[in-house]
């Protein structure tokens, strides 16, 4: 029997690019639940000083603030690349009060990228100001492989709680990544970096 090296390339890649899929592709349709606000209240943040430092995934992470949500999830990204990704291998686009009903951001174009949050309308359902503080994008920082394994099944529209620390990381070489301390800043810097103790994908009557 001759092999034929060219072919068994392509299928090794074709193995790959399935696997990287299986990996990091958000299978399944958007979860609807029909309109109405099902997330009432904002994250529940207490900062806090002098917190001791800890090791994960070799990266020295110092807590900020204890953090609590509950937030409809408006739309999720998984990475795999950058520095940032050792640490966080999905962002989730989260909203809350009128950010997490459907009449509302069905009207509003959401897409991430580059770990950004960014939306266009073309007119506004809700006035601006509420959509930058109603809405954030937050980098995930799971705990341990079960908790981004439960992250990884999150569809838009999913109800979400989740429990840990905002934080800062830095590396041995310098290189740091801070998260923010307040919802209603924007732009550069202004994302979450929550270090994810608890996850849990939830239905109304959990909220």
């Amino acid at each position: 029997m001759r092999f034929n090296f060219k072919n068994i390339l392509t299928g090794f890649l074709v193995l790959i690019v399935f696997v990287s899929l299986v990996r990091f592709w958000p299978f399944g349709g958007e979860v609807i639940y029909g309109p109405g606000v099902f997330v009432p209240d904002e994250p529940i943040q207490h900062n806090i000083s002098n917190a001791p430092m800890f090791m994960h995934n070799d990266y020295f992470i110092t807590p900020l603030a204890t953090f609590e949500a509950n937030a409809r999830v408006l739309s999720r990204r998984n990475y795999s690349w950058g520095r940032e990704s050792d640490l966080s291998p999905i962002d989730f686009a989260l909203g809350w009060g009128r950010m997490s009903d459907e009449a509302v951001y069905s009207q509003i174009n959401i897409r991430q990228n580059h770990r950004f949050y960014y939306w266009r309308v073309r007119e506004f359902p809700i006035p601006r100001r509420e959509i930058e503080t109603s809405s954030a994008n937050m980098h995930m920082v799971p705990a341990n492989r079960q908790i981004e394994r439960a992250m990884q099944r999150v569809r838009r529209g999913d109800l979400i709680h989740f429990k840990g620390h905002l934080i800062r990381a830095e590396s041995a070489d310098g290189w740091r990544w801070v998260s923010s301390l307040t919802r209603t800043d924007t732009g550069n810097g202004a994302c979450e970096i929550v270090f994810v103790e608890e996850f849990s994908i939830v239905s109304p009557d959990e909220i």
